[in-house]
């Protein structure tokens, strides 16, 4: 079971200050502000992650893997420095992994808004149920790189079931 699953309600820390957002590394890593929700902050930070992908589509192959590169390991030090300011290193409202993971997701994806949909839920899928390897990066990497590790492996997981359908219909 994942960090965030173990805990009850009563266990859930408490949503952090609208005021971090004042520092722009916290506010990456608050999805900003997406990740303030008090319901589902991981879906609210996927849904604003597509506010980056969308742009991002509109680039070269090589580019966009760049930019997603830059995401990915700018993202181990985001999350790590907010985890410690809020005293939880995978607090609910650190989403900056879920725009990684999603962006991993979606790389290379056909057109069509069905194909952008089908990558969102199955990121979201793997980032929820946590299989193999998910789970165990979320249960033994520690800090920055442990809220990273997780969603990077499941949106590889998105990306290559999305391009298996995709190759099997013909996209």
């Amino acid at each position: 079971m994942s960090r965030t699953a173990r805990r009850s309600a009563e266990e859930r820390p408490a949503p952090p200050s609208p005021r971090l957002l004042r520092d722009p590394g916290h506010a990456l890593a608050l999805g900003l502000g997406s990740g303030l929700a008090l319901k589902a902050p991981g879906t609210f930070g996927t849904v604003a992650a597509l506010l980056l992908w969308w742009p991002l589509s509109q680039l070269s192959l090589t580019a966009y893997l760049v930019a997603t590169l830059i995401v990915v390991v700018a993202g181990v030090g985001i999350c790590g420095r907010t985890g410690r300011a809020l005293g939880v290193s995978d607090h609910p409202a650190i989403v900056w992994d879920e725009v990684a993971g999603l962006l991993i997701a979606l790389v290379a994806v056909p057109a069509g808004w069905y194909w952008v949909l089908g990558g969102f839920l199955l990121f979201r899928l793997f980032d929820i149920a946590k299989p193999p390897p998910v789970g165990w990066l979320d249960r033994n990497l520690p800090g920055g790189l442990g809220v990273m590790a997780d969603d990077v492996a499941a949106g590889l997981l998105a990306l290559a079931v999305l391009q298996l359908l995709a190759w099997g219909v013909g996209a």
